[in-house]
């Protein structure tokens, strides 16, 4: 199963320009560094400040654009990875030794992703290959960029 871990926003991440300190960036990929050597680690990356972004809320047919920063740090997300592991319990033991880069506090959301064979009592198998097959699709074009 994979589980996306979210890391939240911090005032410290949303600054402009923001990065990590070089020894935060350090620690950060000695913890890739072991995750991809578990083979748990799926995919991550950080996010540049919302200041940089928009959102775009659906209301019927209107789509409603407002351009960052966003005022409410604590809902916003400066980062995330995708873990592949066995449970959730696994996911919390991997996210419980990642350095934390944004400041002395923050919040990690740790996340289920759903899988095709998750939709079994939806759709029917061949919906669900087509499902599989997109997402091997997406992963065999990732692996060509």
């Amino acid at each position: 199963m994979r589980f996306m871990v979210i890391v939240k926003a911090t005032p410290e991440s949303e600054k402009p320009g923001a990065v990590p300190d070089p020894k935060g960036i350090e620690e950060m990929n000695k913890h890739i560094d072991e995750l991809m050597a578990a083979g748990v680690l799926v995919g991550y990356d950080g996010l540049h400040p919302s200041s940089k972004g928009a959102r775009v809320k659906f209301s019927g047919s209107n789509r409603i654009i407002t351009d960052g920063p966003f005022a409410e740090t604590k809902e916003l997300i400066a980062g995330f990875m995708i873990l592949r592991v066995n449970s959730l319990e696994e996911a919390i033991g991997w996210v419980k030794r990642m350095p934390f880069c944004g400041g002395d506090e923050g919040e990690v959301e740790i996340r289920q992703v759903f899988e095709p064979e998750d939709f079994a009592s939806n759709f029917n198998e061949e919906e669900i290959e087509q499902e599989r097959q997109i997402r091997a699709q997406l992963a065999e074009q990732a692996t060509r960029k």
